[in-house]
């Protein structure tokens, strides 16, 4: 009887499968972003408000119908160095003719993803940096950001590589108060002046 020859896992392998296998407490939020495994205590009240001003209006808004989740998580290509990242933005937003959440797995790839939207909480780095490289890298169109600790909101457009890294080659930052224009699919000025 011969043994069986095993490839060894790489520490990416290894990591993924540690990763997928946490049991985080009830509440948190584990995600692996740019080959680490980052998580968050739940968030607290001026969070989720920020988030249900802008739900709202995009439900009630948007040129096209939107599904919206909280909680899904998304698949997106990693580095070279390290594996796939695994993301659960605040919000996405898909068009409701796609049906993307239907039938998907807990962590889904992120293709027909329209926006994803993230408010700053305990980690802002991770959210003005690292999430939106691996957002762009994903291909997701459109990244808006609500920057608590700047007081600002911030949409991101256009991912591709910009020298050698995923990035969006378009930005636009208000200070909240102001209006954002959001483009297509939504079409729509986003109010911010309930964020004050």
């Amino acid at each position: 009887m011969t043994a069986m020859a095993h490839e060894p896992l790489t520490q990416a392998e290894v990591l993924l499968e540690g990763f997928l296998a946490l049991d985080t407490p009830e509440g948190f939020r584990a995600e692996l972003i740019e080959g680490e495994i980052v998580v968050t205590p739940p968030p607290d009240g001026d969070h989720e408000d920020y988030i249900n001003l802008i739900v709202k209006q995009v439900i009630r808004r948007s040129r096209t119908d939107m599904d919206v989740s909280g909680n899904k998580g998304l698949k997106l290509r990693g580095g070279l160095d390290h594996p796939m990242d695994h993301l659960i933005p605040d919000c996405t937003f898909a068009p409701t003719a796609q049906r993307l959440y239907r039938g998907a797995d807990p962590w889904m790839p992120c293709e027909g993803v329209a926006m994803v939207l993230e408010v700053t909480s305990s980690k802002p780095r991770v959210d003005r940096e690292a999430k939106r490289r691996c957002y762009a890298g994903g291909g997701i169109p459109l990244y808006l950001l609500v920057d608590r600790q700047a007081s600002s909101i911030t949409l991101f457009s256009s991912p591709e590589k910009i020298d050698h890294r995923d990035d969006y080659r378009e930005h636009r930052t208000l200070p909240l108060g102001k209006p954002l224009a959001l483009p297509e699919p939504f079409a729509f000025e986003l109010d911010t002046a309930d964020f004050l």
